[in-house]
């Protein structure tokens, strides 16, 4: 048997008007006494739940109600019940907006607004209310708390208003410079809106390189609140999913232009690396402060390095320093390359992406193995075999595996190590 609801039960029991108002302002001030506490855990839908029954109650008790005086009471209980429901809406609604922002999914991002936008009626239809019955009852105080719920209604109305669509591509060193290769792709598969903080120290650098993509047209003024970044690799992956082939060209042409690279660049590439024929990997190094259990285990690199070195590979260092005891004799250095004035001009992001699309194509390189960062995406999502190592398997880029061509997840399980040998030979061959 389906269990009535107590509110339901109450109006169809209750016959007596004047009892019914009583609970009304019974309710309406239990609901009043919680508002101090509405932070603890289960108050506020308690909260929620006593402003329901009492608009349930108070309206029902309306209709039978005989006396003016009792009309007026009930007028005010309603005016008092809609305007705090207008205000809890306009919480709720920016209390979900914070959310729905940060959800991990474009989708679940979508979803959640929904839900914003439903709470935003919510407090405009509780304003509404308010405003009818203070028309009737006609005094200051009701016309004072019906401009509260007006007020509440258009702050929530202007959370949805607001919204942010767009996602920051972060020009700033102390972020990660791989994930603009996220926003970049994710905006040219599903025309995502983009900005980029002014004055940040790389700001003209990612401009140009959005100019050069063919982005320029998605760049929105910067505002507060962005989109999550976590939504980005879904949206790769969508489109990966549906058309690999044309989503790597897609990525190609836009990154990496139908220009040649610099003299300047080929000229550097053909000075470190111009000496070994021999096929080679990208060992990508990370040491970072930013989640810092992901930063490379130079024990580990010891073993990466040796394994290329035994598959008949060259090992390339790239990205942050490394011990000069770890680099082989055969081994090419490029640690902190990034850092050259070569690849911190305005064309830096394009010149690190043709950086490795030369060793690709004129040196040997066959794949690249480093753990989860984002650094080593670019040259990833353009057609570089990849290896990528994680302690646990990583929901956000566990989407590319099986997607992006040639992009494996490697968790550092009893064994790994054998995958990673049957890899590189499996590259080298």
């Amino acid at each position: 048997m389906v269990e009535e609801d107590p509110v339901t039960r109450l109006l169809t029991n209750e016959t007596d008007g004047g009892e019914l108002t009583r609970k009304a302002v019974t309710l309406l001030a239990e609901a009043t006494a919680l508002q101090g506490t509405l932070h603890l855990p289960g108050v506020r839908d308690d909260y929620r739940s006593r402003l329901e029954q009492v608009v349930l109650l108070a309206t029902q008790a309306l209709d039978n109600a005989g006396e003016s005086r009792e009309v007026a009471l009930l007028q005010w209980v309603l005016i008092q019940a809609f305007a705090a429901r207008a205000e809890d809406a306009r919480y709720g609604a920016g209390q979900l907006s914070r959310g729905s922002q940060r959800a991990p999914t474009l989708e679940d991002c979508e979803d959640g607004w929904q839900r914003v936008e439903q709470i935003a009626g919510t407090a405009e239809e509780a304003a509404l209310g308010a405003a009818g019955f203070t028309r009737l009852l006609d005094t200051a105080k009701a016309r004072a708390m019906a401009r509260r719920a007006e007020v509440a209604a258009k702050a929530a109305r202007n959370i949805v208003l607001e919204r942010n669509r767009a996602y920051t591509f972060h020009a700033d060193p102390g972020f990660s410079f791989g994930e603009g290769w996220y926003l970049a792709a994710a905006a040219l598969f599903a025309g995502l809106s983009i900005q980029i903080r002014p004055g940040a120290a790389q700001e003209v650098q990612a401009r140009r390189f959005l100019f050069d993509a063919g982005l320029d047209g998605a760049l929105r003024p910067y505002r507060s609140r962005p989109a999550s970044p976590k939504h980005l690799t879904h949206i790769i992956a969508e489109a990966f999913r549906a058309d690999a082939q044309k989503a790597q060209c897609t990525l190609r042409a836009a990154f990496l232009g139908d220009e040649s690279p610099s003299a300047a660049l080929l000229s550097w590439i053909d000075g470190k690396v111009g000496g070994k024929p021999e096929q080679k990997v990208l060992l990508w190094v990370r040491t970072g402060d930013h989640h810092v259990q992901r930063n490379t285990c130079f024990d580990e690199l010891r073993q990466l390095s040796e394994l290329v070195v035994n598959a008949g590979l060259t090992p390339i260092f790239f990205g942050d320093k490394v011990p000069l005891e770890l680099v082989p004799p055969s081994a090419v250095n490029l640690a902190l390359c990034w850092k050259e004035t070569l690849f911190q001009g305005p064309e830096m992001r394009r010149a690190q992406l043709q950086l490795f699309e030369e060793l690709r194509c004129r040196h040997g390189l066959v794949g690249q193995i480093g753990v989860t960062t984002a650094g080593m995406d670019g040259p990833a999502l353009m057609g570089l075999p990849t290896l990528y190592l994680t302690q646990e398997r990583n929901v956000r880029l566990g989407r590319w595996v099986g997607a992006v061509p040639g992009y494996q997840e490697v968790v550092r399980e009893p064994g790994y190590l054998e995958i990673i040998r049957t890899t590189l030979h499996q590259w080298q061959q």
